[in-house]
């Protein structure tokens, strides 16, 4: 632990967004703190590249357990097939049957005990609001909600420190976080965003993410350098 640096905890998942934004809590000059979350996903390939970049950025790391019953009635979670799709204009903005209930507000439970423990005031979170699948928990008006929470709702909070929750990549597209995270060296290669990839790893190319995680790195003008099942 370094007593000369700000603390953060970084919500990793092990996707594209949250390892941007864990390269941008380090380039901000934070000691970054990783958290992913085991809840019994289809999609748990996304823990070993979240395990890859925390130990490539050589940062702290934690793998909470979450019982999978509480993220039940998901097609992330429960025996739903997954919607797939043939192009991106496809997707309409309804809030998808991969919606898990409550889960950011669970992960910034999380997130901000742990931060306390630390005599951390900041938190990261890799949410976006314009190219993503319309949870309703990827939205400014939950991050500045919860934000106020936070504050009422910890000693750090109630005694003047307050509790910031970062959400870096919001407001941009899926283009422009591609090429922010490229700027600043992320290895995208170690990143999944399939809702349901194949059992060796490899992204099915037609879901939800799939879709929008291509035209995001074709609209950056760069080659994916994910595996999918059609290569």
């Amino acid at each position: 632990m370094d007593e000369t640096k700000k603390r953060a905890v970084v919500l990793l998942s092990g996707g594209l967004d949250s390892a941007t934004a864990l390269a941008i809590a380090r380039i901000e000059g934070y000691e970054a703190y990783a958290m992913s979350f085991r809840y019994g996903q289809r999609h748990a390939v996304e823990l070993e590249c979240a395990v890859r970049q925390a130990t490539t950025s050589a940062v702290e790391h934690r793998m909470v357990d979450i019982d999978p019953v509480s993220f039940s009635g998901s097609a992330l979670t429960d025996d739903i097939a997954v919607p797939k799709h043939g192009h991106v204009d496809e997707l309409t903005d309804d809030v998808p049957v991969t919606y898990v209930p409550a889960r950011n507000t669970v992960f910034l439970s999380f997130a901000v005990a742990w931060a306390e423990v630390l005599g951390a005031h900041d938190i990261f979170i890799g949410v976006n609001a314009l190219d993503y699948s319309g949870y309703p928990d990827c939205r400014p008006e939950f991050i500045e909600a919860y934000e106020a929470m936070a504050n009422l709702a910890t000693v750090a909070g109630v005694s003047g420190n307050r509790l910031r929750i970062h959400a870096p990549l919001i407001k941009l597209t899926k283009a422009e976080i591609i090429k922010r995270g490229n700027a600043l060296g992320v290895d995208y290669s170690q990143t999944s965003s399939c809702y349901d990839p194949a059992p060796d790893g490899r992204a099915c190319g037609h879901c939800d993410s799939c879709l929008l995680r291509l035209k995001g790195f074709e609209e950056a003008g760069c080659a994916d350098p994910r595996k999918y099942i059609e290569d």
